[in-house]
């Protein structure tokens, strides 16, 4: 029976984000702004009210990560043979993302994208990857184990949930057409990648697309 995580190797995918999620969280620390999808670390960050217990718990958790990879002898995800080539293939990714979503919007839903919707189209990589895909995705196929349509629908789903929560909260953007579409869309393609290559070519993917919006 198919994986409900889909075609990647989710043990040495976790691997392979680690150290960006936690150059993510100790980066927090710095430039005080959490994800918009990241409900935990703000959370922990609010709870804990001390950036150096903050820090000790990264640390354990660090440490904890180290060894279950030791243990596991998962470390070969490591290797630059192994993380290289899903860093590439995540860059080509990356690069084609916004062009292929904007031709789709422009010629065939006739709506355009300003500069400042694209800046803002997606949140941070690791925790919306790990929220809506890992979890909201699979968790949806998983729970139509055995129907044909299982995938299709989660990809459909999580992906206008991933669009409609960038709108959601005091903290959400206004709500217009082109924006949300282009998350959807965005969605989908985040969604498809992880599930035919792996969880960490859409994280890498989302990270480096987000990477090379910030800076244009």
């Amino acid at each position: 029976m198919k994986s409900p995580t889909g075609h990647g190797d989710l043990d040495a995918s976790l691997v392979l984000i680690f150290p960006v999620l936690l150059a993510y969280e100790i980066g927090v620390l710095f430039a005080g702004n959490v994800a918009g999808a990241d409900v935990v670390t703000r959370a922990m960050y609010i709870a804990l009210d001390s950036r150096r217990l903050y820090l000790l718990v990264h640390v354990a958790i660090a440490l904890a990560f180290l060894l279950w990879a030791r243990r596991g002898n998962r470390w070969g995800a490591l290797r630059v043979e192994v993380a290289l080539p899903v860093a590439l293939e995540a860059a080509i990714y990356a690069f084609t993302l916004g062009a292929v979503i904007q031709l789709v919007l422009r010629h065939l839903l006739h709506l355009s994208l300003d500069g400042d919707s694209t800046i803002s189209a997606l949140g941070a990589g690791v925790h919306e990857e790990l929220v809506f895909r890992l979890g909201l995705l699979c968790g949806i196929v998983s729970m139509m184990r055995g129907s044909r349509v299982a995938f299709p629908v989660a990809l459909v789903v999580s992906s206008l949930l991933f669009a409609g929560a960038h709108h959601l909260g005091p903290r959400g953007e206004p709500l217009t057409a082109h924006a949300f579409a282009f998350r959807a869309l965005a969605g989908a393609a985040f969604g498809a990648i992880f599930w035919y290559r792996s969880l960490a070519h859409a994280v890498y993917a989302h990270v480096l697309y987000d990477l090379v919006v910030a800076a244009s």
